[in-house]
């Protein structure tokens, strides 16, 4: 339960430079119970020196708090989460009335919130994850809808509900819609995870782009999570950027940079912080098929988290910053004067996976900018602060809505009571709000420089109203020395009749950010200002000016295009994919004018870069002359050869096979690259092209591109090469994917003949290497070995435990256990495998067969459990014997479910007690399971790693990859169950629990 907060208690710890002498007092240290209570939630916190973090509200007046508005009086508006995920929680209680928003308000300026009202509570807002409160309307995001609340008389109750949008995916799902701002501009922004997947109108109605393109998941072209921008009523809804995974809130600044962070498939390190270039693609899965991150392409990044966003690709914007590991949240841009210089103008943003507030101060950096992190608010010991969203309130203090949790969702909340917010300013500032008083246009120009956005809504709306009679104000404020009000003033003159006068102005202004936001300007008013700014000594303003051509129709633009290009100087992504997303839709005009221009002969390789980004047949020649260079290492140029994926086939396979007559000095490795490019029924089946296909298996004998040169043209006669790979690699990806391609080229008989010859070592890795690939083929031979006396009897039952791997696996093993036909032998094996197995009516039938009348021992509760010392050194041990299967910490293991790698940092004891004790409660976003039954009567069950329009790629358990193609799939069912197998807790002893959830708590980053 949670503990009731009672404002007697509100204690404020001040953490910061100690101004005196004396050695400071250690706090004192709390229990676990006494750790929970509101009157300590800032005891477990550390507050940048300099600042002071007080707590502004805690529950019973608040609980699980999802996100936070401020509005221009200073209240404090939350949505709340307690009926949250209940059909994966089917224990927790259920609210009735449904989920709550609240409003939060300090009457007499201490800094503690006085009321507690609900505004709306109804299931229809049940675990909303967005909301924006603009004047007496009130936006909130809550899947499959976005509403608009309003409060007609200003009782603080929403009097009218109404529709903005409807059907959007992801109901009661993180990556759904998120929360909207309110641009400088007068738009509306706001964003969805890839959940999302579509948005329809408030009356139902599809929408559609500029272009007649549908806005919604489909790859024409917009694919996975994205960032959207509408009028305030919803009309004239753009997509400003895709291809995101969960990207939780776009904040957007004074000029109309837009900045997110977006978070990766659990476990792999690579969440990343975005700046935004309009129309942007960021590459969560493949642009052109759809296919998942970790789907083998040409040119693969080497590590996983640059992998995961397919940064390799020509067409994919590059990141910000990657910060590990994480769960992000909300973010805002802080454009005010009270928190610390470094933090002004900067992202201020929660990420509750590392129980953290920070910022990410940028650095401008040719057409795009670098990041550090700079920590505000963190936890010092109490692991269960999990910042939601963060807030800036009129007088400039920032606030922190914390879920307050041992987890941190992803459908899962073990706390359904609790829930904080906090107030961050310099030690001593009383939190005093005048709301303003919009009379005049000077009253509201005062209000536009106000660093809270719903006061700012106030002051544009009315000096949007006013019209020129606000003009005189809005030119001073123009005139002014600070660059953002110069910015908030240019959009608002821009809309004047004779905006056009001041945009023609702001685009020769000196400081390139007002020269920016006047570009964006013109293309919101349609303002024409023709090759003004070509040749601008600013590389980001010449950036901006790539954006906005965005789909131009104007009849110079591919002459401006070709200029800027040369403009290019080889070494900045920012600008290499401001001009592709320029030159999308017109790129043969483009590309033939920059082609009239003389070569960039400072900057060869700028050329190249172009070359390599274009997107018209005109470049494949030119792609393929880069290849054929003959100082040029094919293997450094892979990047030209995935170029090739980008294109139509019918324009990339005469190229690739001109590829094949080359006489490059290392064309053995040129022909087995192009090879894999093209598509196999292209090919020639003549005795040449077989001769040139035999010498480029030579070239990568040993490498992962032999296997998939065999793999796609059939070969047949590599089995004693792929043999020795198995045997001889180190690495265990390589050694299945030889496996799966030896076993495919008829290589059974092989595989038994050299298990019969081999030690047992080596013959036991064969069998492992058999247990990966998971198809009737593999198990038939798994099975052959488990019953031929002749082997050993570990080799033997090495052969069980690989059967006893995947879907149809397990029912070949129970079969045989149930039939009688299993060897008694292997008997104590099939038992272990078996009442152990993921595939729960397999573990109901073999618990019943084997342990009719078993006692399974009764574990203590988790908050006694999390009390109890445990062993790293023996929870390693444990972790290898029933985790390392599925689950990689740093370098070992399977990569098959979430890394665990830094769960530490992520997850409290406690909540890995959760997850390990119920599989079922929480499944990680991206690992549910599907069930496939194909039309050879086989089964397939795993999560969906990618898919294309011709083949689903399913990762089973044991991390090898399956690739179905679509017109074998009979069918295709959501699993119920977590992949992860229920009674794992119980399999083991509870101090080898114990011991593993303390080895699990010590991974951190």
């Amino acid at each position: 339960m949670k503990y009731i907060h009672r404002a007697i208690f509100m204690v404020t710890v001040v953490i910061s430079a100690c101004q005196s002498n004396k050695p400071a007092t250690p706090p004192p240290v709390l229990t676990e119970a006494q750790q929970r209570l509101p009157e300590n939630a800032v005891h477990g916190l550390k507050t940048l020196s300099g600042l002071e973090t007080t707590l502004f509200a805690s529950e019973p007046s608040i609980m699980n708090p999802t996100n936070m508005d401020i509005d221009e009086k200073g209240r404090v508006w939350i949505t709340e989460a307690y009926n949250y995920r209940n059909e994966l929680n089917p224990g927790h209680p259920y609210k009735a009335a449904g989920d709550r928003i609240m409003i939060l308000e300090d009457l007499n300026g201490d800094g503690k919130a006085d009321t507690a009202k609900v505004f709306y509570q109804d299931t229809c807002i049940n675990a909303a994850l967005g909301i924006c409160v603009l004047g007496n309307k009130v936006i909130v995001s809550c899947s499959p809808n976005v509403f608009i609340f309003t409060d007609t008389n200003g009782d603080d109750k929403a009097d009218k509900k109404e529709l903005l949008f409807r059907g959007i995916g992801g109901v009661q799902h993180d990556h759904a819609i998120h929360s909207f701002t309110f641009g400088p501009d007068g738009k509306l922004y706001f964003n969805f995870g890839n959940a999302g997947d579509s948005i329809l109108d408030k009356n139902g109605n599809v929408i559609r782009d500029a272009e007649g393109n549908l806005i919604a998941n489909k790859g024409k072209p917009y694919r996975q999570g994205m960032i959207f921008r509408c009028n305030e009523d919803g009309s004239n809804l753009e997509v400003m950027a895709h291809n995101f995974r969960n990207n939780y809130e776009v904040a957007v600044d004074a000029f109309g940079n837009m900045w997110q962070s977006d978070n990766d498939d659990d476990g792999n390190r690579g969440v990343r912080i975005n700046y935004i270039l309009e129309h942007g693609n960021y590459g969560y899965t493949d642009e052109m098929t759809g296919a998942g991150w970790s789907s083998r392409r040409m040119n693969m990044e080497d590590s996983i988290p640059y992998r995961h966003w397919h940064l390799n690709d020509p067409g994919v914007v590059p990141n910000l910053l990657q910060t590990g590991s994480g769960s992000p949240t909300g973010m805002v841009i802080y454009e005010g004067e009270l928190l610390p210089a470094p933090f002004r103008n900067q992202m201020i943003h929660g990420e509750p996976g590392h129980n953290v507030v920070r910022s990410y101060p940028v650095k401008k950096y040719g057409a795009g900018y670098t990041a550090t992190i700079e920590n505000i608010l963190e936890s010092s010991s109490d692991q269960w602060f999990r910042p939601s969203d963060v807030c800036v309130a009129p007088d400039g203090s920032l606030f922190v809505a914390d879920w307050y949790d041992p987890g941190v969702g992803g459908h899962q909340v073990a706390d359904l009571n609790r829930g904080r917010v906090f107030r961050i300013a310099p030690p001593g500032s009383a939190y005093k709000v005048k709301p303003p008083v919009l009379n005049t246009a000077a009253d509201a120009i005062a209000a536009l420089k106000n660093p809270n956005l719903s006061t700012r809504y106030l002051a544009w709306t009315k000096l949007s109203g006013m019209g020129a009679a606000a003009e005189k104000e809005l030119q001073e404020l123009y005139n002014s020395a600070n660059p953002r009000y110069r910015a908030r003033a240019l959009w608002l003159l821009s809309r004047l009749p004779n905006g056009n006068g001041y945009v023609q102005a702001a685009l020769k202004d000196k400081d390139e950010d007002i020269r920016i936001t006047a570009i964006r300007a013109a293309r919101e008013t349609g303002i024409s200002y023709g090759n003004m700014l070509v040749t601008d000594t600013s590389v980001a303003v010449r950036r901006q000016l790539l954006l906005a051509m965005h789909h131009s129709h104007e009849k110079d633009m591919p002459a401006n295009w070709a200029l800027l290009a040369a403009q290019y100087n080889g070494n900045d992504r920012w600008y290499l994919e401001a001009l592709g997303i320029a030159a999308d839709g017109n790129w043969d005009a483009c590309f033939n004018e920059w082609r009239k221009l003389p070569p960039n002969t400072k900057h060869p390789e700028a050329d190249h870069d172009i070359i390599w980004r274009a997107r018209t047949p005109a470049a494949l020649p030119l792609l393929a002359a880069l290849i054929l260079e003959p100082d040029a290492d094919p293997l450094q140029n892979k990047r030209y050869f995935r170029a090739f994926d980008f294109y139509p086939t019918e324009a990339s396979t005469p190229v690739l096979l001109g590829l094949l007559k080359g006489q490059h000095p290392q064309q053995a490795y040129i022909n087995a690259l192009a090879f894999i490019q093209l598509d196999e029924k292209a090919v020639p089946k003549t005795p040449d092209i077989a001769a040139l296909l035999r010498n480029s298996l030579a070239a990568f004998k040993g490498h992962m591109e032999f296997v998939d040169l065999v793999l796609k043209y059939h070969v047949r006669d590599q089995n004693e090469t792929l043999l020795q790979m198995v045997l001889d690699s180190k690495r265990e990806d390589l050694q299945g994917y030889a496996m799966k391609a030896l076993l495919q080229s008829g290589g059974q008989l092989l595989v038994i003949k050299t298990i019969s010859k081999k030690d047992s070592a080596s013959a036991i890795s064969l069998i492992n290497a058999v247990g990966k690939t998971q198809d009737r083929t593999s198990r038939t031979l798994l099975s052959t070995l488990m019953r031929n006396n002749v082997y050993s009897l570990p080799l033997r039952q090495q052969a069980t435990r690989n059967l006893g791997h995947g879907w149809d696996g397990f029912e070949d093993l129970w079969n045989m256990v149930e039939g009688k036909s299993l060897p008694a032998d292997l008997d104590t094996v099939a038992r272990a495998v078996l009442t152990h197995a993921w595939r729960q009516d397999i573990k109901a039938k073999a618990v019943a067969h084997y342990e009719p009348a078993a006692v399974h021992h009764d574990l203590l509760p988790v908050d006694k459990l999390v009390t109890l010392p445990g062993n790293i050194s023996g929870g390693k041990k444990v972790f290898n014997t029933y985790c390392a299967t599925c689950h990689l910490d740093g370098n070992s293991g399977v990569n098959f479910g979430p890394a665990l790698t830094e769960i530490g940092s992520k997850l409290t004891k406690s909540a890995i007690y959760d997850a390990i004790i119920e599989p079922d409660a929480g499944i990680s976003f991206g690992f549910e399971g599907y069930f496939f039954k194909l039309k050879d009567g086989s089964q397939v069950l795993g999560y969906i790693a990618g898919e294309t329009k011709e083949e689903v790629d399913v990762r089973t358990a044991g991390g090898q990859g399956v690739k179905l193609q679509k017109s074998t799939i009979v069918s295709r069912k959501a699993y119920e169950h977590s992949l992860m197998p229920t009674g794992l807790a119980t399999a083991m002893s509870q101090q080898e629990l114990v011991d593993l959830v303390t080895y699990l708590a010590s991974l951190k980053k």
